[in-house]
């Protein structure tokens, strides 16, 4: 029976089991609040859910009451979204809680149509018992409104009272609003004091009062699952979006009624449904798998964060079968993990936790499991389940942006509302009503008298230097610069005329999407065809490389490096507007697409042109550039196949005269990345030539730089090719439309540049200066191959041309493989 089908009839059996479940969590849990604000009766949700109305609950109050309230049922939404409470002033919900300790709370919003407030476009904060959840938050203006539903976990300490306070705080002249609060408490061995820290090291022990904030709540190998499988409600998403690689695994499943529990290990920890599903090794068909399954997510750098793994041994036939190992950011988590061992058994449940801290420029945390390679035991591994949750830092936030924006004058204002949030929730009956009305009036006077922030103070970094054109065309207030066909760099582009050139993110315009968003193509008002790159409204990530590639590239200007046009940084937005490059990606060209194959001299061309572009950036400013992500991704090509580089997410200046590296944290894409770079963490401009010469390769011979579904010595595009050209043979496994029209001199040429590019020692590597002239050297030869009108390109021994190969090695399927940052020796991917 397939695995879909199987599933679905788990589904079926489960179905019968839900109104167990529900009377079973209502009567769970000590503290259960659900509460819908606006509304004025009990709304009842199709899981068998009741939400109460904030108002007239005895265990719940509102200071100061606000009874501007907005209801609107819009097709689609929730019920509980139909209605929303709105505060023009600071605001506290207080809740008496039964329970000191952990409470879970789920937070709605969704910015409901209205003719008198603009939900879209308020800006309000979030706190809960001292710790700041959301920082001047707001929906993005012009677009489509969504659900936004935030999940935390708070403690409820003696000092507080024994209440929960939830406080909303408008900024601006503006106002909050919230639709619905879930608060249920936690039981006391939900979360552990201690876990084990990434890199390993003593247990670290948690502060009472952290916060949390779910980030990802992953079930492996399984459908998504709605809340209702949960005793504690909690959504659980599908792996496949997080997969490095998904052609190396393979799902597997049994019935969730055949998971046990065991040592403290219940349901409350993870349902059965996710331990009943998993994703183990695919079977790649070679004696010796040596490759990991790899997850990729994305955080905001500069927390810590707790990560949970969930396992149970459902592929094995009898105890210790399964021990493979696991990795955290490409370090050793846990060596030789027998599953049953510690499970107590065969489709048990078990679960173990650890802690790691991301520094400033890293925001990629990387779980990988694969075997241990010992003799005796299945060469196999698996993952059932995976939650990670940020953890607020010592500004008791969990928000990235209150620790930038907040400069003196907000640090003294935080630090007057926290405990006066506190104090308002020790107060009690029409003292506190007459109490909260008279500070949040001196509190509203004081806001609308003080000194309007400037622009500056609220953006997420330092100022960025706009440089001004000599047109008058308006991109925002106070800005003017220039759209015409040679733009000057790093110009501000307004939100609105960004929106208006791609169509309002008309989907039809969608031309591609990375880690960092998607991408649109636009038209602006002087019609002028753009690309749009938009960062992931769900995220705040990727504020480092936003800043990065604005400061490159105002820096930059060449024929062969893409061109920024201008960006846009509005509230919570992140758009680049570069210049449109019609070809798309080298890559494309190459494999994986119905595009017609580039001939020989196309591909000279393009390495020449993307040479040029990388000489320059090494020799041609005032400090050297290192581009640091060098791929076939990351050179595009115009509707003439003219290449430019592009993505300066990750460059870095270079050694300046008195140094012969840069010592930096590693970043790149697998497969691309310089060895010597890897080992000591020591940047040169020679990194780029290394990565240049994979691209080489991948241009030879039309195939990804790492697949790791194939046999082991094939995974690897550099290692594998070396190999051939060492043999003299490298004319073996180079793209087979090639055949009948390369000179073989001109792959002579081409092959030990190649070769030179991919010397482990770097010092020995060319510079970009020489493998240009090199490759412009191959392409005078093929050229006078073809002036001779030889169709073979053939004449004579010296001109050779290659016509068939016997024993070439087959084509393979292409795969395409993402980046992944911050790559260490320990579980990447081994070859």
């Amino acid at each position: 029976m397939s695995y879909s089908k199987r599933f679905n009839l788990y589904a079926l059996l489960h179905c019968l089991c839900i109104q167990y479940v529900i009377c079973a969590t209502n009567t769970h849990h000590i503290d259960s609040f659900l509460i819908s604000c606006g509304q004025d009766n009990p709304v009842e949700l199709e899981d068998g859910r009741v939400f109460e109305s904030d108002l007239g609950n005895s265990h719940v109050s509102i200071s100061p009451i606000s009874n501007t309230t907005i209801t609107n049922s819009e097709k689609g939404a929730p019920t509980i979204l139909s209605s929303a409470r709105v505060f023009t002033s600071s605001s506290i919900y207080t809740f008496s809680t039964k329970k000191i300790g952990r409470h879970w709370v789920r937070i709605h919003f969704y910015p409901l149509n209205n003719t008198k407030f603009d939900l879209s476009s308020a800006v309000f904060s979030v706190e809960a018992n001292g710790i700041t959840l959301i920082h001047e938050f707001s929906f993005f203006r012009g677009n489509k409104s969504y659900h936004l539903l935030k999940e935390y976990v708070i403690e409820v300490t003696g000092s507080n009272s024994g209440r929960l306070v939830l406080g909303l705080l408008p900024w601006d002249n503006s106002v909050a609003f919230i639709n619905a609060i879930e608060i249920l408490s936690v039981p006391d061995d939900q979360f552990s004091s201690k876990v084990i820290p990434i890199p390993l090291g003593l247990a670290h022990e948690f502060p009472t009062h952290v916060g949390f904030e779910t980030v990802y709540r992953i079930n492996m190998g399984g459908y998504s699952l709605p809340p209702n499988n949960d005793s504690f409600w909690r959504k659980w998403e599908s792996d496949k979006s997080f997969l490095v690689n998904p052609a190396a695994v393979r799902n597997v499943s049994v019935n969730p009624n055949s998971i046990q529990y065991h040592d403290g290990v219940t349901s409350d920890i993870a349902p059965n449904w996710v331990y009943a599903t998993a994703d183990e090794m695919a079977d790649a068909n070679v004696n010796d798998q040596r490759f990991n399954i790899s997850w990729r997510f994305e955080v905001e750098e500069s927390f810590g964060y707790f990560i949970r793994l969930h396992f149970c041994d459902i592929v094995g036939s009898r105890l210790h079968d399964l021990v493979f190992n696991v990795y955290i950011n490409n370090q050793s988590a846990i060596e030789s993990l027998d599953v049953s061992q510690r499970a107590k058994g065969l489709s048990s449940a078990y679960f173990i936790d650890f802690f790691t801290n991301m520094s400033m420029g890293s925001d990629t945390i990387l779980v990988q499991v694969g075997p241990n390679h010992l003799t005796g035991y299945l060469p196999t591994a698996l993952l059932n389940g995976l939650e990670i949750m940020k953890m607020s830092n010592p500004s008791d936030s969990l928000d990235g942006k209150l620790a930038i924006n907040f400069e003196s004058n907000d640090k003294k204002k935080s630090k007057k509302i926290r405990p006066m949030i506190v104090i308002l929730s020790c107060l009690g009956g029409g003292f506190l009503i007459v109490v909260v009305f008279l500070i949040s009036l001196m509190f509203f006077l004081c806001c609308r008298h003080k000194k309007k922030p400037k622009k500056e103070e609220n953006t997420r970094w330092s100022p960025i230097p706009t440089y001004v054109g000599n047109s008058a065309t308006k991109f925002s207030s106070n800005t003017y610069g220039s759209t015409s066909a040679s733009p000057s760099l790093g110009q501000t582009i307004s939100f609105s005329e960004v929106r208006e050139a791609t169509k309002n993110f008309d989907k039809s315009l969608l031309i591609g999407a990375g880690g960092f968003g998607k991408v649109y193509q636009g038209v602006l008002a002087n019609g002028l065809v753009v690309a749009v790159k938009r960062g992931n409204p769900s995220s705040q990530q990727g504020l480092v490389e936003f800043k990065t590639e604005i400061e490159m590239l105002s820096k930059l200007r060449h024929r062969h490096l893409v061109s920024l046009i201008g960006y846009c940084e509005e509230l919570n937005e992140m758009i680049l507007v570069y210049e449109f490059m019609a070809g798309g990606p080298l890559r494309r060209h190459l494999y994986g697409s119905n595009l017609p194959p580039l001939t020989w001299k196309q591909r000279l061309e393009i390495l020449i042109g993307a040479a040029k572009g990388l000489h320059y950036l090494h020799t041609g400013v005032s400090e050297t550039v290192i581009h640091r992500d060098v791929k076939t991704t990351n050179i595009l090509l115009d509707e003439n196949l003219e290449a430019k580089v592009a993505d300066f997410g990750l460059s870095k200046f270079g050694p300046t005269l008195n140094q012969t590296h840069v010592s930096t944290a590693v970043k790149g894409s697998f497969g691309y990345l310089d060895p010597e770079y890897f080992r000591r963490q020591q940047l040169t401009e020679k990194s780029d030539v290394y990565s240049f010469g994979v691209v080489m390769l991948e241009v030879l011979c039309a195939r990804p730089a790492i697949n790791p579904t194939l046999p082991r010595e094939q995974v690897n595009i550099a290692e594998w090719g070396m190999n051939w050209q060492k043999k003299g043979d490298l004319e073996k496994i180079m793209d087979q439309k090639l055949m009948g029209s390369v000179n073989l001199e001109s792959l002579r040429k081409f092959s030990e540049t190649a070769e030179k590019c991919l010397n482990e020692n770097g010092n020995e590597r060319p510079s970009m200066g020489d493998v240009l002239w090199n490759l412009e050297y191959a392409l005078q030869l093929q050229e006078a191959c073809n002036g001779n009108g030889d169709t073979n390109c053939g004449d004579g021994d010296s001109m050779r041309g290659i016509s068939d190969i016997p024993d070439r090695i087959p084509d393979v399927e292409s795969l395409d493989f993402e980046s992944i940052s911050d790559l260490e020796s320990n579980g990447t991917m081994r070859d």
